[in-house]
């Protein structure tokens, strides 16, 4: 029970401070005589710190609490589909030091991400000069279904995967708890928690990069369905007997507004001829530039937005969300330019009454929001543990 409190209350805290010992009642519904007994424990272990004081109604200033930045370090890692990117953050979520490699390989092998992940693990704590026992824990968000995460057995049919321990593999080469989740249920909890998600009850995070998921949101919870699977909306059918996926499927949303299907669009109907740049992302900015002079981009473009319209008008009579947020790298290249037509999309799709109690609105944390995000995952739990008096004390916990 002890520890219980204790999370309610560093939750409290960490999500919607810097709060008053008198607020944390208000939040909590503890009693006075607990909230002050459990935040001295904080205050002592060096979890929770003071943060200034604000005037109270004709009584002595309130002094406001926050959960300590250097109590500890947090790394996320996003194994994306042209890179893996590690970052290394204070527990204000403040950027310490980054890390990037590309992966050639579309479908690169377990042992090279595991690779390329702790070396960038190592990189971020030596730019940063923090000690690993300083690192609370390392999360790390992948494409594919991800059963755990105590396991992180990773089900990911597009990298070429099947049943692999990444968890495991990449425990064995760190004394850092790791935890794996998906990219979009990670980019999910970054935007609830920071960004464009806050305050919301239901909603739906959609990540659209060279492929499509989501992350759900029910009632304040992630919802992952009985075995994680949820939120695969990049392989819901958009087209019966439509294009080829790259699950192996045919006609997945995914083939149709995923960079990767946008850019083969284009080059078949622009009698094979590539959208020009370096890489996907490059060629497929390209793409959105050259829709105000070419009839062709135009067309490709126009039909990515009526897909990706009818895929959120899916989630709106599906799930009846109150918020959709547009993330990924495509995703907000796309929204930046033409949300209003997006908007129009859905509604074209969506019953009157579900659209009507819908925002669509853009990710606000920016393209890198996934390994933000799958930074979250040790600082969750640090908040369930309800903190730790010191950070290696947590790392043989979580062993």
């Amino acid at each position: 029970m002890r520890r219980s409190n204790r999370s309610v209350i560093l939750t409290s805290i960490y999500r919607s401070g810097p709060l008053s010992r008198f607020e944390l009642v208000r939040e909590t519904s503890l009693s006075a005589a607990s909230v002050s007994n459990l935040v001295g424990e904080l205050l002592d272990e060096g979890v929770v710190e003071e943060a200034g004081s604000v005037e109270s109604d004709g009584g002595r200033p309130r002094v406001l609490l926050r959960v300590a930045p250097g109590f500890g370090a947090v790394a996320g890692a996003e194994v994306g589909e042209t890179r893996v990117r590690v970052e290394l953050f204070d527990l204000a979520m403040k950027v310490l030091a980054a890390v990037e490699y590309p992966i050639e390989s579309p479908t690169p092998e377990p042992s090279l991400v595991v690779d390329r992940v702790l070396q960038g693990l190592g990189e971020v704590t030596a730019q940063a000069g923090v000690s690993p026992s300083q690192v609370l824990g390392l999360g790390v968000a992948v494409a594919g279904i991800v059963e755990g995460p105590a396991d992180a057995v990773v089900h990911a049919q597009t990298l070429g995967w099947d049943a692999v321990p990444l968890g495991a593999m990449l425990q064995a080469g760190t004394t850092v708890p790791v935890e794996v989740d998906n990219g979009a249920n990670t980019l999910g909890q970054a935007e609830m928690w920071f960004g464009a998600g806050r305050g919301a009850e239901h909603a739906v995070v959609a990540l659209v990069g060279s492929g499509v998921g989501s992350g759900l949101v029910a009632n304040g919870l992630s919802y992952r369905g009985a075995r994680s699977s949820a939120g695969e909306w990049g392989h819901t059918t958009i087209a019966y007997g439509g294009r080829k996926c790259r699950c192996g499927s045919s006609g997945c949303l995914e083939a149709y507004v995923g960079a990767e299907g946008v850019l083969d669009r284009f080059r078949l109907a622009n009698r094979g001829k590539p959208a020009p740049g370096a890489d996907e992302e490059s060629a497929f900015v390209a793409l959105l530039e050259l829709a105000g002079s070419s009839k062709i981009a135009a067309g490709v473009v126009d039909e990515t937005i009526g897909y990706l319209g009818a895929g959120f008008a899916n989630l709106v009579n599906l799930f009846n969300p109150e918020r959709i947020v547009l993330g990924g790298w495509a995703g907000l290249a796309l929204g930046e330019r033409y949300l209003p037509q997006l908007r129009e999309a859905t509604a074209n799709h969506a019953l009157r009454q579900p659209f009507a109690q819908v925002s669509i609105v853009l990710c606000e944390l920016g393209q890198d929001a996934v390994a933000l995000g799958a930074a979250t995952l040790p600082v969750l739990r640090l908040l369930r543990e309800g903190g730790a008096t010191r950070p290696d004390a947590l790392i043989a916990r979580a062993r």
